[in-house]
């Protein structure tokens, strides 16, 4: 039985943190995920706007989901590695490079991400789609009717 563990924030849960629950278990019987606390959170200076309690809960609803524990520390992945004995350590290649370290205790794997999303950018989305102006919509809109009765 091969053990497989991956680490995120899953603030705001996404078809790319789908994706790559849905990769990682394909490499294993047993996936383990550490969610990210918001004290760990506050440290790396990340605000998430779902609570730890909430991200917890949605990411162990995840059918390819086995296990969900509480990232607290950076220090602390060979510590999970060698408490659930993981065989594999999964995580997005924007992190190439940065748990090579780890390849003493187990596999290392980076899975290219999704393309085209990602929890900055939707909180970037977000930003822009709450500071329209809202006569600037208004005139759009006006816009987009005469440009439609021209047509018709």
């Amino acid at each position: 039985m091969k053990t497989v563990i991956t680490y995120g924030t899953f603030d705001m849960f996404h078809i790319g943190h789908l994706n790559l629950l849905k990769r990682a278990k394909e490499y294993g019987d047993r996936l383990i995920v550490g969610v990210s606390s918001d004290a760990f959170n506050q440290l790396k200076g990340k605000k998430t706007l779902i609570p730890f309690k909430d991200r917890k809960e949605i990411v162990a609803s995840v059918k390819y989901v086995d296990l969900v524990i509480s990232e607290n520390s950076w220090e602390q992945k060979i510590e999970d590695i060698q408490k659930y004995n993981v065989d594999i350590f999964i995580i997005g290649d924007d992190w190439r490079g940065e748990f090579d370290f780890l390849k003493s205790y187990c596999d290392v794997i980076y899975l290219p991400r999704t393309k085209d999303i990602s929890t900055t950018q939707l909180k970037e989305q977000l930003k822009s789609f709450y500071n329209i102006n809202i006569d600037d919509l208004k005139q759009s809109l006006d816009t987009i009717n005469t440009i439609i009765k021209a047509m018709e």
